[in-house]
């Protein structure tokens, strides 16, 4: 097999992380497959001591899970990570989903802290009857399939696990298109997907959610969950340097006033200080920069009114060109495309 010099990540600007313990699974699956950290690091290009760090930046998960991905030929990689998911894989917020009562409770307690093992989208939950939608949007929806397949993969392991028997959706659908055979999805994921759909969900019996969490201990959940809730809390105060920085950022970014040493003015603190505590919670302030500008860019290019010159300029470029090179670098795609599959 030839091994690729280097996988590029799927970059979401924003700093997001995912913990040393949601990575496990990936370096297991790759390992299964004879690919080593050495050389999944390589293949990724980063360094081989980020594979041991306590959390890495998403899109530095992305790079691997592609690059193992590649290195194994597995066309099924995504799948096969989910499958070598456990409880410490979810770090604290998975010992208090085995504290649930109910599997209604254990999924409500996913949407709050699933972000405490990482950054790479947000789960979702509705209800229409007697059925129930459980959904994932990706953060980076021009990474590789095996993102989104993991995750599902994931889900349902876990689920089973609680369950104490196989869990099973009524339809499961992927924004991706289907490249691979579909038997190994039947066997992993209980059914196969409908592929080309406008959203990544698994429908299932809405009854499901009132099911007692077999050997629950429910007498731990208020503990484990005022751990969970004491994390979260950290994780937003860290955050907090981050919202500063980019409400700033919106503001000036067509003024021209949207650099280090202005923002920095702005806080009342020195450039290097606010490098140090932007890298404390986990971003740079050129990861704020971007983000800003991807999520204004979005919005911008919903209005028809708006050509793509008036928005670089909005977004503070001084070309039309340089907006257009970071969109596609954001998104995998041009901006003009981007707006006509919004509209």
């Amino acid at each position: 097999m030839t091994e690729p010099c280097s996988i590029a990540s799927s970059a979401r600007p924003d700093g997001g992380r995912v913990t040393g313990a949601y990575l496990q699974p990936v370096l297991e699956t790759a390992a299964a497959h004879g690919v080593d950290g050495a050389r999944l690091a390589r293949a990724a290009a980063m360094p081989l001591e980020t594979l041991g760090a306590d959390s890495i930046a998403a899109r530095d998960y992305i790079a691997l899970l592609a690059a193992g991905a590649a290195l194994s030929g597995d066309p099924h990689f995504g799948l096969h990570v989910g499958e070598r998911v456990r409880p410490g894989t979810f770090s604290v917020y998975g010992l208090v989903l085995m504290a649930c009562r109910d599997f209604g409770q254990a999924l409500e307690q996913t949407l709050r802290y699933e972000q405490l093992a990482h950054d790479l989208g947000r789960s979702h939950l509705a209800l229409a009857g007697a059925e129930a939608m459980y959904g994932w949007t990706s953060h980076y929806p021009s990474a590789s399939r095996h993102l989104v397949e993991s995750v599902f993969a994931g889900i349902r392991v876990f689920g089973s696990w609680l369950a104490g028997r196989p869990l099973g959706p009524r339809h499961l659908a992927f924004v991706h298109a289907g490249e691979a055979p579909a038997d190994e999805y039947l066997r992993v994921l209980g059914a196969v997907p409908q592929f080309g759909a406008g959203a990544n969900v698994a429908r299932f019996d809405a009854a499901l959610l009132g099911m007692p969490v077999p050997n629950a201990d429910p007498s731990l959940y208020p503990v484990l969950r005022q751990h969970a809730e004491r994390l979260l809390s950290e994780r937003s105060a860290g955050d907090g340097i981050l919202a500063q920085v980019r409400a700033i950022v919106i503001d000036r970014l067509a003024h021209g006033g949207a650099r280090l040493p202005t923002v920095a003015a702005s806080l009342g603190v020195s450039p290097r200080t606010l490098q140090r505590k932007l890298a404390e919670a986990g971003a740079s302030f050129q990861q704020v920069l971007d983000g800003a500008r991807y999520e204004l860019a979005r919005g911008y290019l919903r209005q028809r009114d708006l050509n793509l010159v008036d928005i670089a300029f909005l977004l503070g470029y001084q070309e039309q060109s340089a907006f257009t090179h970071a969109f596609r670098e954001w998104s995998g795609i041009n901006p003009g495309a981007w707006r006509e599959a919004a509209n």
